[in-house]
């Protein structure tokens, strides 16, 4: 569309791409720093994975993970609440 002076309007997006937010790239290298921790800990501390307790058991991981993906998903939510759709098409 043009305005009135004949010069092209620009017709900025709703929001960024989710894979182009620092919010996804957080989300990603917590994910990941979340599984890795899980995988190590063990309860003696020389991260053998040995015969002593597990304190960083897997449902906890994913317990994390599930949270962390709500919490995602809301941040985007209210990203893109803020901002309204300008179709005239």
């Amino acid at each position: 569309m043009t305005a009135a002076n004949g010069v092209a309007r620009r017709h900025p997006a709703e929001t960024k791409a989710a894979f182009k937010t620092t919010e996804f790239i957080a989300y990603v290298v917590i994910t990941v720093a979340i599984l890795i921790a899980s995988l190590v800990a063990d309860g003696n501390g020389n991260g053998d994975n040995g015969s002593s307790a597990d304190y960083f058991r897997a449902d906890r991981a994913w317990l994390y993970i599930t949270l962390l993906t709500i919490g995602y998903m809301i941040s985007r939510g209210l990203a893109k609440a803020g901002t309204r759709a300008d179709d005239n098409s």
